[in-house]
């Protein structure tokens, strides 16, 4: 699933191509991808609006219309949003198309059919099911060292799910959470409320560097994610624990290991992150 740093670089590779572009129309090929609304009307509510521009909450992004009103994309496992000509190849996994009044397309690609299309009158984002329990931006000025020290305190769960808990903070999954922790040499089974102020100080800070990274270097390309343009990543070359189990530790040599907590895969190095 596309990470912060992945849906923030479609955001950015979008923002310049469709910002004050209006809307013509759309063809939905897959309708239970649109979320909330029947295709007619939303095509018919679509046409003529003007797109004013994109952010992003966590995981999901949101195109912001003239007249108050938002288009809001989760792109779940496989989802790709891209801005092509009408002439280019269509992929076979192309489930939505949105007309622009350049002729250009922004097309909602998504292989695996989880993604969703929702369209809404902003007013009503605050109260959105998935977006109104979101925690913190770890890259916003909300995100504190003393928030983040607070929030592990007397969590008795593992740390490694904790930072995948959405509601705490938004927007880190299992690539960025692993690489922190190894920056922090933190293990990913260590109970939370357990860490020290010291260990909490690191992880804090690793979080940062590795989505900061991960932005900077146009996000990881490992199966399915490329950005607005169609272009992979190149933070896949940055890994350092993620998806190498077997392979030894870039900074100690001991040999990459992989665990599943709470059904998620979590990759370290028993060295460098002891309990």
């Amino acid at each position: 699933m596309p990470e912060l740093p992945e849906v923030e670089t479609i955001r950015r590779s979008l923002e310049h191509k469709i910002k004050g572009k209006i809307f013509t129309g759309v063809d939905i090929y897959l309708e239970k991808i649109l979320k909330g609304i029947d295709p007619g009307e939303f095509d018919e509510k679509l046409k003529g609006k003007k797109i004013t521009g994109i952010s992003r909450r966590g995981k999901y992004l949101i195109i912001q219309l003239a007249g108050g009103l938002v288009i809001v994309v989760h792109l779940r496992m496989t989802g790709q949003l891209l801005y092509c000509s009408a002439e280019q190849e269509k992929s076979k996994y192309t489930h939505m198309i949105f007309h622009l009044s350049d002729q250009g397309e922004l097309r909602f690609v998504d292989q695996r059919q989880f993604g969703k299309v929702q369209f809404l009158p902003a007013k009503d984002l605050e109260n959105h099911s998935s977006l109104k329990n979101l925690g913190v931006e770890p890259l916003s000025d909300e995100f504190t060292r003393g928030f983040f020290m607070k929030g592990l305190k007397n969590r008795r769960v593992k740390i490694k799910p904790l930072l995948l808990e959405q509601e705490f903070i938004a927007g880190i999954g299992n690539i960025y959470a692993d690489e922190a922790l190894f920056r922090a040499k933190v293990n990913p089974e260590k109970v939370a409320s357990n860490l020290s102020s010291r260990e909490a100080s690191k992880l804090f800070i690793a979080i940062k560097e590795v989505l900061e990274e991960g932005i900077e270097n146009k996000g990881t390309s490992i199966k399915d994610y490329i950005d607005g343009d169609g272009n992979q990543g190149n933070n896949q070359n940055n890994l350092r624990v993620y998806g190498r189990e077997g392979q030894p530790c870039i900074k100690c040599g001991t040999e990459i290991q992989r665990v599943v907590i709470r059904g998620r895969s979590s990759h370290f190095c028993p060295k460098c992150q002891k309990n």
